[in-house]
């Protein structure tokens, strides 16, 4: 998911502090681990529609990324939205009856997000405040999966084609398979863009060695370089790899998934990403843990913990690291209540989404967040 190519510096709206599910943050004016002077709360976000929470389900509300200064977006009552400080506003779409997400802001305040519809799904930008949206061309079928740098260039998966780069409302160029990649292998998914324009994304084998009869399917992470260098295969996880995000330095973060269900692992690719990377471990509390998205400079990771459906002892918790540290939890809104992060930004704002006392999904931003983390076990 994200997602989090927003430019350094984005400021911290101060307002009233949420009574947070977990270890007690000191109130007031701190700097977090970023070197941000913020103050540690939980800061819920208007919301509109439907604020259900169903685990596993596409999400009524929640933040993906983070834009220039007190600007957020993401969804809610599943239509595509944006905040103002905690102020909620509509992405105006030519059908009411689409439903749909924001997935990622740059700087300049150019979105781009993914509509729902009886016709299938596509990818569109949004400039704040404009009348309209712009869809782009020869993204029907695109997943849900999207990202855009501070230079306005868009990436994702398309409906005909592997991947795609778009500039200004259109598509500039495909992102081939590797050419290192073996046979009957697509990709499946782009995640992400930095700044000096690399890419991410997945590729997946699915293919019959005829002479053997062995069925060769495995999903690996792939890296379309911004030097204009060959897209190449990076090393797996170890199973399946799932690339989320990646920071100013090529830094990649996502997870592996070992099925069936829920047991994903944190991932973490260094560069030069000559290697297949390591796990820093999840929340001593879940067993299984994701990595979502990356700041774009002070390296801090945000996700999610989790149990197997069939096994749930705990409800999801939202997860931090910061900078090589350990993985440790966000307070939840409400005490045995899920919540969930998603967008990270430089200033110390973990963006997602969490549930409240009476079940109600909600919009959040963990403000100081470094400051907020805890060890599960304390």
């Amino acid at each position: 998911m994200r997602r989090s190519m927003s430019a350094a510096g984005a400021a911290v709206v101060l307002a009233g502090l949420i009574t947070a599910a977990g270890p007690a943050v000191t109130a007031g004016a701190a700097t977090g681990a970023t070197g941000v002077k913020c103050t540690p709360k939980i800061q819920v976000l208007g919301s509109i529609g439907d604020e259900s929470y169903m685990r596993d389900m596409q999400r009524s509300q929640g933040v993906f990324d983070f834009g220039s200064g007190d600007l957020a977006v993401g969804v809610s009552g599943h239509k595509p939205v944006y905040w103002t400080g905690t102020t909620v506003h509509r992405v105006p779409l030519t059908d009411p009856n689409q439903t749909g997400q924001v997935l990622a802001v740059n700087a300049h305040g150019l979105m781009v997000g993914v509509l729902r519809g009886f016709g299938g799904t596509s990818l569109f930008t949004y400039q704040a405040g404009a009348a309209a949206i712009t869809a782009l061309p020869d993204s029907y079928g695109s997943d849900l999966e999207a990202d855009v740098n501070d230079a306005g260039y868009v990436v994702s998966r398309t409906g005909s084609g592997p991947g795609a780069v778009w500039k200004d409302g259109l598509k500039v160029r495909d992102l081939p398979v590797p050419a290192d990649a073996g046979p009957g292998t697509r990709i499946t998914m782009v995640t992400g863009i930095n700044n000096r324009g690399d890419i991410i994304g997945m590729a997946t084998q699915d293919h019959e060695v005829p002479e053997t009869g062995e069925h060769l399917e495995n999903t690996y992470p792939v890296l379309w370089p911004g030097d204009g260098t060959a897209a190449r295969l990076l090393a797996p996880s170890g199973n399946d790899s799932y690339v989320q995000d990646l920071d100013e330095s090529g830094r990649i973060v996502g997870y592996d998934w070992a099925g069936p269900w829920h047991e994903y692992r944190t991932w973490v690719w260094e560069p030069p990403l000559t290697g297949p990377g390591t796990t820093p471990g999840g929340l001593s509390s879940h067993p299984y843990a994701t990595f979502e998205a990356i700041s774009p400079t002070t390296n801090v990771s945000v996700g999610t913990a989790k149990f197997h459906p069939e096994e749930m002892t705990l409800p999801d918790q939202a997860l931090l690291r910061a900078g090589s540290g350990p993985v440790k939890a966000l307070p939840r809104l409400a005490a045995g209540q899920a919540s969930m992060a998603d967008a990270v930004s430089d200033a110390d704002r973990v963006g997602g989404a969490a549930v409240n006392a009476q079940g109600k999904l909600k919009p959040v931003i963990w403000t100081c967040a470094t400051r907020q983390a805890y060890n599960s076990g304390s």
